[in-house]
């Protein structure tokens, strides 16, 4: 139940220390104290966050472990870190708060409002871009047209759409990414929303999940990885589908990809001329 109030609190992120390694630490290794927030892994790079000042911390674990180099260290905000302050924002009928803060309840709705309360972390998906807005609207529009019982989310990062399609009443969902600290934030949302009986989180890669059997799939992820998964008999297998994040030129030619496939596309969204989300239906 949304408060009649806005209630704040805290926020327990303040400013971030981040190290910028060159190679991979294993990203669930325990080397650190209280302060260490997660470890974020791109491609051959490892970058390591924490509350406080911990170079000390850093060249101590770099010591044995030659094959990592040191190459940047950052001082920041954690509100410059997500590119703005965390605070509750509404999507249509979504109200997606911080746990530090809880919204005032919108007395100008006349629907009901599905609170998601959401931790991002230092891991990117807050709702605030716009490629998420839509693919909230194309939630939105899935489950008005049909109960949907099975959703397969792909790039799941803090577990946002998965949330959303369980506020909207799907009760199975599965959500992946193959980031470790992504999946390790999607967890802790799942808890806090006291929604584990409906959205289990795994790591793994998307390729390795399209199989799996369910209603719609949601794929705001890589272009490189998108364009397989279309062309796969598991994603054929679905009902419904929610493509994301992608820019103009990967748009167009995922159109042409798409089609060659017995698919429609129900509605496109295009933002600033640069981001593109297709909402589609396979026959």
């Amino acid at each position: 139940m949304l408060q009649d109030q806005e209630e704040s609190i805290d926020s327990p992120y303040k400013d971030l220390y981040i190290y910028y390694l060159q190679g991979r630490l294993k990203p669930d290794i325990k080397l650190f104290g209280d302060n260490f927030i997660g470890n974020w892994q791109e491609d051959e790079s490892t970058f390591l966050f924490f509350s406080k000042p911990s170079r000390g911390e850093v060249e101590k674990m770099l010591s044995a472990r030659p094959y990592l180099t040191l190459l940047d260290e950052f001082h920041m905000t954690y509100d410059q870190w997500q590119g703005g302050k965390i605070a509750p924002n509404r999507i249509g009928r979504f109200c997606i708060a911080p746990p530090w803060q809880k919204p005032r309840k919108n007395m100008n709705s006349c629907r009901e409002e599905l609170l998601i309360v959401l931790d991002p972390g230092v891991v990117f998906g807050t709702g605030a871009h716009t490629t998420t807005h839509d693919c909230l609207e194309a939630l939105e529009l899935v489950f008005c047209r049909e109960r949907v019982e099975s959703v397969l989310d792909l790039g799941t990062g803090t577990g946002l759409l998965a949330l959303a399609a369980s506020r909207l009443g799907c009760r199975s969902i599965l959500a992946v990414d193959l980031n470790f600290l992504a999946a390790k934030t999607a967890t802790r949302n799942v808890q806090l929303n006291r929604l584990e009986d409906n959205v289990l989180v795994v790591q793994g890669r998307a390729e390795d999940f399209i199989d799996a059997s369910s209603d719609l799939v949601i794929a705001n992820i890589h272009y490189d990885v998108m364009k397989h998964l279309i062309n796969s008999q598991g994603f054929l297998s679905k009902k419904w589908f929610i493509l994301s994040g992608l820019l103009r030129s990967q748009a167009s030619d995922l159109l042409i990809r798409l089609s060659q496939q017995p698919v429609q596309i129900v509605k496109k969204w295009e933002r600033d001329g640069i981001w593109h989300t297709f909402f589609g239906e396979i026959c």
